[in-house]
C-alpha cells in the first residue's frame, strides 16, 4: 500500500510553464513598476494618453484645475510661515556648508518653485538640510579650503550638487528607487543622530566666537580644537548665544506642549535673528567680539552655469559628494513626505519624488543654488500650518525673492552666533535617542547597527559612519541569505496546526517524523549549508529518538512554505538529500512547495525521483500519510509476526 492510497491527500499541482522572456519582462516589471503607473493608459484614445502622460510628470496639471480659493487661503498662511522659517534656516546651513550666506537664500527661491511643479506631495516644503550640508563641508572642504580657495570651493559644491540632481533623476527615470532602501531605518536614526552631535559640536566655534577652527568632525578634533584656545573664548558672544539658545528652546518646548501654538517655535528664528541684530546694532557689538554676517548682496539668484567645474581635477571629489549627498537628501525627503503623507490619506510616488529632486538640484545648480531637500522641520511645519497643495513652495518662494530683492541689507548685522544657535536648536531634535531604545527593545542587531553608524560619524567621520552602517546592513542581509532558519515543527495538541517547538513548548513531536521548516529561498549562497543543516537536523533528531524511546525514525517532512523559488544549485540540494536519505532508509518527504519551486522540481525531474506521491499540499496532510503508512507496517508485522508463531506451533 502506497501513499497514494490515502484518499482525501490534494494532489500538489505543477503551475503551466511561462516562456522565459515573458518571466523576464514580468520580473523587470516588478522590480521596475510595481506600481503599474500605465494602467491608467489603457483604452485611451491618443490626445487622452498625451494628457495622461503629462498630468503624470507634471502633476500640477492634474491638480491645479481643481484648486480653489479655499486651498489658497491655507497655502498662502502656510507658505509666509515656512519662508519666516526659511530665511534664517538657509542662510545658517549655508554656513554650515562654508558657503557665502546669499547662497542658503538662493536656495530657497529657485528650487521650491520646480519641485511645485513636479513633486507629487502637498506637505513636503522645500529647502537645505543639515547633515548634506555638513557632509559637503567635509569631503569637499578636505580637497580645497573654503577660505583659501573660495571661489574653486563654491565651484566644487554647485558641481556636486548638479552631479546629486542628474543622479536623482537617474534613479527616478530608470526606476531604480529601490536602492534607496539599502539605507534602513537603524542606519538613518543612528546616521542622523551622528552627524546631529557633530554639527552641535561645531557650532561651538559660532557661540565662542572662535576665529580658527579645525576642519574634521570627529569629537577628539572639534573638543581639542575648542579646549586648546580658551583663552580667546569671548564671552560676550557666549552669553549672546545661550540666550538665543534658551529662547529657541523654550518657544519650542511650549508648541510642543500647546499644539495650536505651532507657529511660536516656526516664528523663533527669525525673532532670534531679528532681535539679534537690533541688539548687535544698537551696540555695535561687532566692535566687541560678536562677528556678524556682512554685507549681502541684493538681487535674485544669478546664473552659475558656466561655474559648473567639469574639467577640475577635484572632479572625482564632486561627483562622490554628490552621489552620497543626493542618497541622504533623498532617504531624508521621500521619508518625511512618506510620513506627512500618511496622516493625510494620500499617495506619493517615490520615483516622481526622485525625478523632481533630481531636476530641481540640477536646475539649482545652473542658478547659484546648492543640495535642497525637504527638511522635517520645515515641512512639519507646513502641514501644522495646513497647507493644502504645494503652493505653499511657491508661496515660500516668493517670500524669499521679495527678500532677495529689498531686504537683504538688513541682515547685515546679524550675528553669527545666532545662527550657531538656530542650527543647534535644529539638531538637537535630529538625535533621536528614543527611536534607539526602541530598537534595543525590538532588535539588538538594528540597534548595533544604529550604534554603529553613530559612533562611526561621532569618532571617525560622516563618511566612515555611513560606510559601516550600510555595511552592517547589508551584512545582515547577506547572513539572512546565506545562513536561513531552519525550524523544527511538532503538532499543537488537539489540532491539525504544526508550529516550531521553540516558540510552542506545547508543541508535540510525532513519533517517527521528523518536520524541519525552511525559512528562506534555497540559493547558491545557502544550498551548502542547508544540505549540511538538514543532515546535522536528522542526526539531532535520531540521537534523540534513540536515548528516549524505541521509535526509529522513518519520514523527513521539510515544509516548503516559506521556499519561494530555488535555482540549480537549490534542485542539486535536494538531490543530494535525498541520495543520503534513500542510504539511511529515510523516506523524503515535500510539503506545500510553491509554484516556483514546483515548476524547477518538474523540469528537473526530482519529482519523480522524490516520488509524485510524497508532495503534500500541507504539513498537515503530510503527517497523516506518513502516520497512516506507519500504522500500515505495523499492521503488517504483527501479521507477519503472528504467521511465523502459528508456523511454529
Amino acid at each position: 500500500m502506497g501513499s497514494a492510497d490515502f484518499e482525501w491527500k490534494h494532489r500538489v499541482e505543477v503551475p503551466p510553464s511561462k516562456p522565459f522572456l515573458k518571466n523576464l519582462a514580468n520580473c523587470v516589471k516588478e522590480t521596475l513598476f510595481p506600481d503599474d503607473p500605465f494602467r491608467q493608459f489603457e483604452g485611451e484614445p491618443f490626445s487622452r494618453k498625451c494628457v495622461l502622460g503629462l498630468q503624470y510628470f507634471v502633476p500640477i496639471l492634474e491638480w491645479a484645475p481643481r484648486y480653489t480659493f479655499e486651498f489658497f487661503k491655507a497655502d498662502l498662511i502656510a507658505g509666509i510661515t515656512i519662508a519666516s522659517l526659511a530665511v534664517p534656516q538657509g542662510i545658517s546651513y549655508a554656513r554650515l556648508a562654508n558657503l557665502p550666506p546669499i547662497i542658503g537664500l538662493y536656495s530657497s527661491f529657485v528650487p521650491p518653485m520646480i519641485y511645485a511643479m513636479l513633486g507629487s506631495s502637498r506637505d513636503l516644503a522645500v529647502g537645505t538640510i543639515a547633515v548634506p550640508s555638513l557632509l559637503i563641508a567635509s569631503m569637499i572642504g578636505n580637497e580645497v579650503h573654503p577660505a583659501e580657495n573660495p571661489k574653486l570651493y563654491v565651484q566644487l559644491v554647485l558641481t556636486a550638487t548638479f552631479f546629486a540632481g542628474v543622479f536623482q533623476a537617474s534613479l527616478g527615470l530608470l526606476r531604480l528607487g529601490f536602492i534607496v532602501d539599502f539605507l534602513s531605518h537603524a542606519t538613518i536614526v543612528g546616521f542622523m543622530g551622528g552627524a546631529a552631535t557633530v554639527v552641535c559640536l561645531q557650532q561651538l566655534k559660532g557661540i565662542l566666537g572662535l576665529v580658527h577652527f579645525t576642519h574634521q568632525t570627529d569629537i577628539v578634533d572639534v573638543m581639542r580644537s575648542i579646549f586648546s584656545q580658551t583663552h580667546q573664548w569671548k564671552w560676550e558672544s557666549g552669553v549672546l548665544g545661550c540666550c538665543f539658545l534658551l529662547f529657541l528652546f523654550i518657544t519650542k518646548y511650549f508648541s510642543k506642549k500647546k499644539g495650536a501654538f505651532f507657529w511660536i517655535n516656526a516664528m523663533a528664528p527669525l525673532t532670534s535673528v531679528i532681535f539679534g541684530s537690533v541688539l548687535v546694532y544698537l551696540t555695535h557689538g561687532e566692535k566687541h567680539g560678536v562677528e556678524v554676517i556682512g554685507h549681502l548682496k541684493k538681487g535674485l539668484n544669478p546664473p552659475s552655469l558656466s561655474e559648473l567645474s567639469f574639467s577640475s581635477p577635484y572632479l572625482m571629489t564632486a561627483i562622490k559628494t554628490g552621489v552620497i549627498t543626493g542618497i541622504i537628501a533623498l532617504a531624508e525627503g521621500i521619508a518625511v513626505g512618506r510620513s506627512f503623507a500618511t496622516f493625510k490619506n494620500y499617495h506619493i510616488d517615490g520615483n516622481k519624488e526622485m525625478i523632481a529632486f533630481g531636476l530641481m538640484n540640477i536646475a539649482g545648480s545652473c542658478t547659484s543654488c546648492y543640495l535642497t531637500a525637504g527638511p522635517f522641520s520645515r515641512t512639519a511645519v507646513n502641514f501644522n500650518a495646513g497647507c493644502k497643495t504645494a503652493v505653499s513652495n511657491i508661496v515660500m518662494a516668493t517670500a524669499v525673492m521679495i527678500t532677495l530683492l529689498f531686504l537683504t541689507p538688513l541682515f547685515h548685522y546679524t550675528p553669527l552666533v545666532v545662527l550657531s544657535a538656530i542650527i543647534i536648536a535644529a539638531m538637537i531634535g535630529l538625535i533621536d535617542y528614543e527611536s534607539a531604545i526602541h530598537l534595543w527593545k525590538i532588535d539588538k542587531f538594528d540597534f548595533t547597527v544604529c550604534l554603529a553608524a553613530y559612533i562611526g560619524v561621532v569618532f571617525g567621520s560622516v563618511e566612515i559612519g555611513l560606510v559601516i552602517a550600510v555595511a552592517l546592513s547589508l551584512l545582515r542581509v547577506l547572513l539572512f541569505v546565506a545562513r536561513p532558519r531552519t525550524v523544527v515543527l511538532g503538532n499543537i495538541p488537539n489540532s491539525m496546526a504544526y508550529r516550531s517547538t521553540d516558540q510552542y513548548p506545547t508543541a508535540i513531536n510525532v513519533p517517527g517524523i521528523f518536520i524541519l521548516r525552511i525559512d528562506a529561498p534555497i540559493y547558491f549562497a545557502n544550498a551548502s549549508y542547508l544540505r549540511e543543516r538538514i543532515s546535522r537536523s536528522i542526526d539531532e533528531e535520531e540521537d534523540t529518538l534513540k536515548r528516549s524511546t524505541d521509535v526509529e525514525l522513518q519520514y523527513v517532512i521539510l515544509d516548503m512554505s516559506a521556499v519561494g523559488t530555488m535555482d540549480t544549485s537549490g534542485i542539486s540540494m535536494l538531490e543530494e538529500v535525498k541520495k543520503r536519505m534513500d542510504r539511511r532508509c529515510l523516506q523524503l518527504v515535500l510539503a506545500n512547495p510553491g509554484s516556483e519551486v514546483m515548476k524547477k522540481l518538474d523540469r528537473s525531474n526530482l519529482i519523480e525521483m522524490v516520488g509524485q506521491e510524497w508532495i503534500f499540499l500541507t504539513v498537515a496532510e503530510a503527517v497523516c500519510a506518513c502516520t497512516f503508512m506507519l500504522h500500515s507496517y505495523k499492521q503488517k508485522a504483527k501479521a507477519t509476526k503472528n504467521e511465523a508463531s502459528d508456523n511454529n506451533v
